[in-house]
């Protein structure tokens, strides 16, 4: 093996340490931010407290502190139990896949999608982290999509296949339901994925050893076929 694919194959194995480090830290996040939910849910039943009033309510003054508070509040355990996989699966495919951007883009579904509520909502509290997980799964489907990388295609795949099919979430339902915050969410995700598709710079394309071996074989023939037609010119 040459000097030069025994360097590609290092660089192949640091890129891969890095990858598995970013992706535990990435996990490691979106875990983190599911807990404060269930933290938040506990000591609201332990002390008996009602925080949904902190949740955002359209057009109301004080409903203006459930842009900060809404997406940490929800109504019962199975609302936060039914948020906890999305927010773990969906954060962890976002910041992993596409660091640069999360760092603006969670931010902005997080008050973008509360802002729209209090804005165009009905009157009635909404909380819940929903339009939050929604805004990142359309946000990682849509720029995969758009970029069409071998990493963000099988993100988009992935976040397609768990949860694809609470798209239909954006349109009116359940009363009780705040179809609003999935719609303002999926709406924000998209428009996103369109103005940050270049932002995270596409993963380099691992080659390995034998393609080294190829390309010496190719070069090799080319050549011996210069070096003969240079004797037949001769």
């Amino acid at each position: 093996m040459d000097r030069q694919a025994t360097v590609r194959m290092t660089d192949s194995g640091t890129t891969s340490e890095n990858d598995a480090r970013r992706l535990r830290r990435s996990f490691f996040i979106a875990a983190s931010f599911a807990t404060v939910l269930w933290l938040i849910k506990l000591v609201e039943i332990t002390f008996d407290l009602n925080l949904t009033p902190y949740g955002v309510y359209p057009l109301r003054a004080s409903g203006l502190w459930g842009i900060l508070w809404a997406p940490l509040i929800h109504g019962s355990l199975s609302h936060v139990f039914a948020n906890t996989a999305p927010i773990i699966i969906l954060g962890t495919a976002l910041l992993y896949g596409y660091p640069r951007s999360a760092k603006i883009v969670i931010p902005v579904i997080y008050i973008g999608t509360a802002i729209g509520v209090w804005l165009f909502a009905r009157s009635s509290y909404h909380i819940g982290a929903s339009g939050l997980t929604l805004g990142m799964m359309l946000f990682v489907f849509t720029i995969g999509v758009l970029r069409w990388d071998k990493r963000a295609i099988a993100l988009a795949l992935i976040v397609s296949f768990l949860y694809g099919g609470t798209i239909w979430g954006i349109f009116p339902g359940d009363p009780q339901i705040s179809y609003e915050s999935h719609l303002f969410g999926a709406v924000i995700g998209v428009v996103l994925a369109i103005l940050f598709k270049n932002y995270d710079p596409a993963p380099p394309e691992k080659k390995y050893s034998w393609e080294d071996e190829e390309d010496n074989v190719e070069d090799d023939g080319t050549a011996s076929k210069q070096s003969d037609n240079e004797l037949q010119l001769h």
